[in-house]
């Protein structure tokens, strides 16, 4: 994104942080100010509750979607970032979200273990049969050994917790 703003002239590259990002432990915000990209939202102080309000006031078709976090952040801290991790992450969140409705997901990749976290009325579904032996067959597909259901459920930033 940076060589594409440059050859074209573009004077600022922005991103989405918002001030609620700022809390948190994310190491992503030093290769951002690294690469001196604009956080107008951060700047602003405006947090992810009046980016949703002004986007509803918008019209903006995606004004209460669940948060969308990149999938490197489904990987602990210190374990390599691969392409086939990723992929493997994305189609176990899609297979949740499209075969069994789960709309707010997090697969997390510890190893051979994918931790599922989602919010607590979804946790009790998941947990039955039958969607329970349907995860576990698919998410072995997609090659994990281990599947295992977070009973904390969905929160930002849960790989920070062990920092």
């Amino acid at each position: 994104m940076l060589q594409f703003s440059a050859e074209r002239g573009i004077a600022h590259l922005c991103d989405g942080t918002n001030a609620d990002d700022i809390g948190d432990h994310r190491p992503g915000l030093r290769a951002l100010k690294e690469l001196r990209v604009r956080s107008p939202f951060k700047e602003l102080g405006i947090g992810k509750t009046v980016i949703r309000e002004l986007a509803r006031a918008w019209g903006l078709p995606n004004w209460d979607e669940p948060p969308a976090a990149c999938l490197a952040s489904r990987i602990p801290y210190g374990q390599t970032i691969m392409t086939d991790k990723l992929a493997r992450i994305d189609q176990a969140e899609a297979f949740l979200r499209e075969r069994l409705g789960v709309r707010v997901v997090r697969v997390r990749h510890d190893g051979a273990t994918a931790r599922i976290e989602t919010t607590a009325d979804d946790i009790a579904r998941l947990a039955a049969t039958p969607a329970r032996l349907e995860i576990a067959a698919r998410l072995r597909e997609l090659g994990f050994q281990y599947v295992a259901l977070d009973l904390d459920g969905y929160r930002t930033g849960s790989l920070n917790e062990v920092l």
